[in-house]
């Protein structure tokens, strides 16, 4: 991976901050940030989409075992049900932030928005192609939040979430018009919302019963 070639001006370390889960229909939103450390380089590490889930896996044990520190966060359902899912993103972030062992002087995140925070803090879009502690911070939210999925999956075996890790699959879509939706899911969203709304109307609508006269 190519990293940013910019002088930032900070005499002081330098974290990377990203999320893993705006987009899908059910679950909790993860974010990290992370603190490498240059003496001890990891190699590998790209935007958590642009690799396998064994190579997830494999970097989300060395981020863990080489960084200076990191910290990982989240914000709950009912936390992206009540103040919508970007101001939930940015909650989970600052948490991450304030969840670091080293207070960093500047903060890189991945996108287009910041969160309110107390040092400074600079949004890179596409950041987690660009900047090393970025990428590592988008793997361990993504392998946290895919674990997440495998979890909930073994509880709830009839929605798939192992598969397509809560996003709006066609899988995932079928499923929930089978089954409704399940306590993890954002109802807020519109595919959940649909899905709840036509289930309510289903239940307060009167059957027709048949009556056969029998004459005798």
């Amino acid at each position: 991976m190519q990293q940013v070639a910019l002088d930032w001006g900070v005499n002081g370390l330098i974290a990377g901050v990203d999320e893993a889960g705006r987009g899908p229909l059910a679950g909790p939103v993860v974010a990290a940030a992370v603190i490498l450390d240059d003496q001890h380089p990891i190699v590998g590490l790209a935007d958590s989409k642009q690799l396998t889930a064994r190579q997830r896996e494999r970097l989300f044990d060395e981020i863990r075992a080489h960084a200076l520190c990191f910290s990982v966060a989240q914000a709950s359902v009912e936390e992206i049900e009540d103040i919508n899912i970007l101001q939930a993103t940015l909650l989970a972030m600052r948490r991450a932030i304030q969840g670091l062992r080293l207070p960093p002087k500047l903060v890189l995140i991945d996108g287009n928005r910041l969160p309110i925070l107390p040092m400074r803090s600079e949004s890179i879009v596409k950041g987690d192609t660009l900047v090393a502690a970025i990428s590592a911070a988008s793997i361990l939210a993504k392998v946290t939040r895919d674990r997440w999925c495998d979890d909930i999956d073994v509880q709830y075996p009839a929605y798939g979430f192992a598969q397509h890790k809560g996003y709006g699959t066609a899988q995932h879509l079928a499923a929930l018009r089978e089954h409704g939706a399940c306590p993890h899911h954002r109802t807020t969203f519109r595919p959940v919302r649909e899905v709840i709304h036509k289930n309510t109307v289903n239940q307060s609508t009167p059957q027709m019963t048949q009556i056969t006269k029998v004459y005798t």
